[in-house]
C-alpha cells in the first residue's frame, strides 16, 4: 500500500505544480472605490506626470547599479507599510517621538530604500508638481525593482495619498515575524486577504535580501550542519547580516524554494513552509517552475498593492518631505530620519 500512496501522492503534487495560476489566488482585487472621485486608476497621472513611470524606472535601475540590495529594501518598505493598515507610506513618516521605522518589526529596513523613495519624490514634484504621492512613487518603484529581474508587470493603483500618522502600534505589532510557523503565516496573512499560495509566493522575496543574526538564532540548537554553520557564522561576528539565498543572493530567481528543499532556509518562517502539508507542495512546485513562481508572484504583489487604507480618502500627498506630514510645514520636525533610526 505504501508504494501505491506515494504515487499517488506524487501525482497530486505534480497536477497542483501545472494548475493555472488562475485558479490560484485567484481574488483580482478591484480597484479601491471613492466616492465622488476618479481616485485611484491605473491611468491616474498620465495627464498631470506623464513621464512619471520613465522617471521611476531611470531612478529605480541607477539605484540598482549602485547597490542591488535596494531591490529587498523596496519590497520590505512596501509589505512593511501596506501590512499594518493598507498602502498609505504611514512607514515613511520620522518623528522623535513615534515612528514606525523605530519599531523592532521594523529593524533593519535598509534606509537606501527610504531615501530612494524621498529622492524620486523631489524629481516628480520638480517636473510635475505636487500631483503624486509618496505612496505612488513607492509602490511604482517597488515594482520597477521587481521586473529588473524580468518578473512580470502587475497592476499598481495610482491616485493613492498619504497618511498623515504612523500606523497604530498595534497594527505593525501584527507584521509575520521571521520565528512564524507555517500556521501562524497563514492566518497572519489571511487578515488581510491572502491566501495560502500568496504567502508562499512573497515569502520568495527572500531570494534577494539579508537578515541579521537575531532574526534567526531561535533556531540555534538545531540538529543540522546549515544551522551549526550559521550559529558559527554569528559567534564569530555577531552583527552579521545573512543572505537569506545562499546559494544566489543577488538574483531574484526560485533558487530560494530549491535551498528550502535542501534544509537550507535561513528564518524559522522560511524552512516552515517546507514542514506544512499545506505549503510543501507549492514550495516544490516554483522550485521546479520559476515562470509559475514569477507570475504568482507578480499577482501577489498585486493584492498587496491594492491593500485598502483609511487614508484613501482623508490623506493627502505631501509636498515637503516623504518623512513628515504637511502640517509641519517646509522644515519639518526637529527630528530627521537619522536622528530617529
Amino acid at each position: 500500500m505504501e508504494p501505491r500512496r506515494t504515487a499517488m501522492l506524487a501525482m497530486v503534487g505534480l497536477v497542483a505544480a501545472v494548475v493555472s495560476t488562475t485558479a490560484l489566488s485567484t481574488a483580482a482585487p478591484s480597484l479601491i472605490s471613492m466616492p465622488n472621485s476618479d481616485r485611484p486608476s491605473y491611468d491616474f497621472h498620465d495627464e498631470s506626470c506623464p513621464n512619471l513611470r520613465q522617471m521611476v524606472h531611470d531612478a529605480v535601475e541607477e539605484a540598482i547599479k549602485e547597490d542591488i540590495g535596494v531591490v529587498a529594501g523596496l519590497l520590505r518598505v512596501m509589505f512593511h507599510d501596506c501590512f499594518p493598515q493598507g498602502c498609505d507610506a504611514s512607514l515613511l513618516l520620522s518623528d522623535k517621538f513615534w515612528s514606525e521605522l523605530n519599531m523592532p518589526q521594523n529593524r533593519g529596513i535598509r534606509r537606501n530604500a527610504v531615501y530612494l523613495i524621498e529622492s524620486i519624490r523631489v524629481k516628480v514634484q520638480d517636473a510635475c508638481g505636487p500631483t503624486v504621492s509618496c505612496t505612488d512613487i513607492m509602490n511604482l518603484a517597488t515594482r520597477e525593482a521587481v521586473m529588473h529581474f524580468e518578473v512580470p508587470g502587475y497592476e499598481v493603483p495610482l491616485g493613492l495619498l498619504d497618511s498623515r500618522a504612523p500606523a497604530p502600534r498595534d497594527n505593525v505589532e501584527q507584521l509575520p515575524g521571521p520565528d512564524f510557523n507555517a500556521t501562524q503565516l497563514i492566518q497572519s496573512f489571511k487578515t488581510r486577504g491572502f491566501d495560502i499560495t500568496d504567502v508562499v509566493a512573497l515569502s520568495g522575496a527572500h531570494t534577494i535580501g539579508r537578515s541579521s543574526c537575531g532574526s534567526f538564532k531561535n533556531r540555534f540548537g538545531e540538529n543540522a550542519d546549515f544551522v551549526r554553520w550559521l550559529q558559527g557564522t554569528c559567534a564569530r561576528n555577531p552583527n552579521h547580516l545573512q543572505d537569506l539565498d545562499v546559494t544566489t543572493p543577488e538574483k531574484f530567481d526560485n533558487v530560494y524554494y530549491n535551498n528550502l528543499k535542501e534544509g537550507k532556509g535561513v528564518l524559522n518562517s522560511d524552512m516552515a513552509l517546507t514542514r506544512d502539508a499545506n505549503t510543501s507542495w507549492l514550495v516544490d512546485g516554483f522550485a521546479q517552475d520559476q515562470g509559475w513562481f514569477f507570475s504568482q508572484f507578480g499577482t501577489s504583489m498585486r493584492k498587496m498593492a491594492h491593500l485598502p487604507s483609511e487614508f484613501g480618502k482623508n490623506g493627502e500627498i505631501r509636498k515637503y518631505s516623504c518623512f513628515w506630514a504637511n502640517f509641519r510645514g517646509p522644515e519639518g520636525p526637529t527630528a530627521d530620519l537619522a536622528a530617529s533610526a
